[in-house]
């Protein structure tokens, strides 16, 4: 029979679907909140001198490009920039122009240069937030900032995103499109934003109008974002603006704020960082936060904490003049006094000069003329714009070992990788469940559990736990695994976000799941979690055997904790996914371990058997069993 572990851990009836979330949306946001609580700790990843930032700077420079997707850096391919038309705006001349950032990824501008000039100026890249503007581009919305600063002795270069540019991609993958795999593959659109601003700037000092060591960069809202992660990212990036851009952990998830943000503003935060030190990350170099203080996707809390934050990181590197805070009185918008302070800024910096300022005030351009491709005919047959989040980060190509005696350190490596990048929210050390009334788990603090033990089990048995979406019906597709053997004794075992425990789910946003990306942890890879809790309560001197069965992804998440526990003994996957395209999604598993790979990593102590799993892709199941010599522990129907 199933050992009393089990049997008083979970209760003894089945959980009815519940009738209200209520208690289960407190209980997770308590639980984002504490997590968002423990990382707001980490700014700088705890430097407390000079010396100890710059010797972890390195590391957390490559760190930052990791969790953009863009380590190892992407190869510099040729731009094969074309300029398509030109604007004559009395003393400035504008160039309508493209470039490919990667082979068929168009990046989509228009560069705003003096007429009459002979001499190398500063240059500034302008990225864009979301305006919608059609098939003229974003950039056409942001045009007097162009004017501005040509007609102030720049070049200026305005580009529009992926998103809202005239070549058209996605930032809303997970906020309303359900491509949760995006999670699987560490991509992020913010990691697309990022390197065509990198191209930019590649782009700008390339001509010989452009001066190469007075580079500055802004944007407003999608724009500020990108800002962020362009300075960050590029050290070629001498003055940086972001505009109404960049929150913190406290106001994205405690407050819920990420439900008024795309994909676009956020990176996948493998290494649980604290928000802001990606921006301490360009420190010491000069620095404008610039807010409105009436801005309720960037509110002024956050803003309070973040510009603390930076001002400690200042003054720690001896630069503490570096870095100013502007606030404009209203919405989320650009003003007057907001445009003054951003040119301001850049004057001083760039070019030395505190002198008075005018506002822009340029008559607008139609859009049409400011297109890059001027007809739908025009637009580029080679672009990859619209599918660029299936290319942009490379999914793994996991080599198998030739020699069995390679197989243990082969297998330990890719462990070592899994732990690493796709589960190191997962504690290392493992509590044993806080049992509650009516057979409640709590596996974290306040991360609720249900399961029960079927009624009327056999005398004698093997112990075999359920694992369910909490989509699927319980009681059905526990009367499945009956009529299979109805010697097996059942426990029917629901993690995170099922039964009792099922949280609301509103698409869009998705507030629960992404908000997890943004503390480094998914919503499977918690449920991993829970099953390691289960299993590694019972003390081993118990020797009873214990298996795990699922269908789908869930049998899969039932493999993943086997993984890091050992202790248990046969796996059953009906109709097993091929990929972690079809789930179970956690972070960054496909630039690890393909799925196939995954299973075989269970080999050769775990019993595995697939049901319905025809597909040619298990062959690679299959041979990794037989390399570890345990060709007889693997089974297909």
């Amino acid at each position: 029979m199933l050992p009393a572990l089990l049997l008083s851990a979970i209760a003894m009836t089945p959980v009815a679907e519940p009738a209200d979330t209520a208690k289960a949306d407190e209980a997770i946001h308590k639980y984002l909140t504490a997590k968002t609580k423990e990382l707001s700790e980490r700014f700088m990843d705890g430097a407390k001198t000079r010396a100890e930032w710059e010797a972890k700077r390195p590391k957390l420079k490559e760190q930052f490009l990791d969790m953009l997707g863009l380590w190892p850096l992407p190869e510099k391919t040729p731009l094969k920039a074309t300029v398509t038309g030109k604007l004559e705006r009395g003393e400035v001349t504008v160039e309508n122009v493209h470039f490919q950032s990667k082979p068929g990824l168009y990046v989509t501008g228009n560069l705003y240069r003096p007429k009459a000039n002979d001499k190398k100026l500063p240059a500034i890249l302008y990225v864009c937030g979301h305006s919608g503007k059609g098939r003229d581009g974003n950039k056409t919305a942001f045009q007097d900032h162009g004017m501005w600063f040509a007609s102030n002795g720049y070049v200026c270069l305005v580009v529009d995103t992926l998103q809202l540019g005239e070549v058209a991609g996605k930032h809303h993958g997970t906020y309303n499109l359900n491509r949760f795999w995006w999670q699987n593959r560490g991509y992020t659109p913010a990691g697309v934003e990022c390197w065509n601003g990198i191209r930019a700037i590649d782009y700008l000092i390339s001509r010989p109008d452009v001066d190469a060591e007075r580079i500055g960069v802004t944007g407003i809202s999608g724009g500020g974002a990108t800002t962020v992660w362009i300075a960050a990212a590029d050290d070629r990036v001498k003055v940086a603006v972001p505009v109404s851009g960049m929150s913190d952990l406290e106001s994205y998830v405690t407050n819920k704020v990420i439900n008024g943000h795309c994909d676009c503003m956020f990176f996948v935060n493998t290494y649980q960082w604290e928000w802001t030190t990606s921006l301490a990350l360009f420190a010491p170099k000069p620095l404008m936060f610039a807010n409105s203080d009436n801005d309720p996707i960037f509110p002024m809390d956050g803003n309070r904490r973040i510009i603390a934050r930076l001002r400690h990181c200042y003054d720690l590197l001896g630069k503490k003049d570096l870095v100013e805070e502007y606030v404009s009185k209203g919405g989320h918008d650009y003003r007057p006094d907001l445009r003054l302070a951003i040119f301001g800024f850049f004057n001083k910096h760039l070019k030395n000069d505190t002198g008075p300022i005018k506002d822009a005030d340029f008559a607008k351009t139609e859009g049409k003329d400011l297109r890059v491709f001027p007809e739908d005919k025009d637009l580029p047959k080679d672009q990859i714009n619209d599918r660029v989040d299936e290319l942009f980060v490379p999914a793994v190509d996991v080599k198998l070992p030739e020699k069995k005696e390679d197989f243990a350190a082969w297998k330990a490596g890719l462990v070592k990788k899994l732990c690493e990048s796709s589960f190191r929210a997962i504690p290392e050390k493992v509590p044993g469940p806080l049992v509650h009334k009516g057979g409640i788990l709590e596996t974290e603090p306040s991360v609720f559990v249900t399961g029960w033990a079927e009624p009327d089990q056999p005398a004698t048995g093997v112990g075999l736990t359920i694992l369910l979406n909490p989509d699927e019906d319980a009681r059905t597709e526990t009367r499945a695994w009956r009529t299979r053997d109805a010697k097996w004794t059942i426990g029917t075992f629901m993690p995170r976000g099922g039964g009792d425990s099922r949280w609301t789910r509103k698409n869009p946003p998705n507030t629960i799941e992404r908000s997890l990306l943004l503390l480094g942890n998914t919503v499977d890879s918690g449920r991993v979690y829970d099953l390691v809790v289960l299993v590694s309560s019972a003390p081993k001197a118990w020797n009873w055997p214990q298996e795990f069965a699922g269908r789908g992804p869930a049998g899969v998440i039932g493999a993943y904790a086997t993984l890091f526990t050992g202790r248990v003994s046969h796996i059953t996957i009906l109709d097993p996914p091929t990929s972690h395209r079809e789930g179970p999604y956690f972070l960054n598993i496909d630039r690890v371990i393909d799925l196939p790979t995954a299973l075989g990593l269970l080999a050769p102590d775990v019993k595995l058997t697939l049901i319905n799993a025809k597909d040619k892709a298990f062959d690679k199941t299959a041979a990794i069993y037989k390399l570890a010599g345990a060709e007889g522990k693997f089974e297909r129907k």
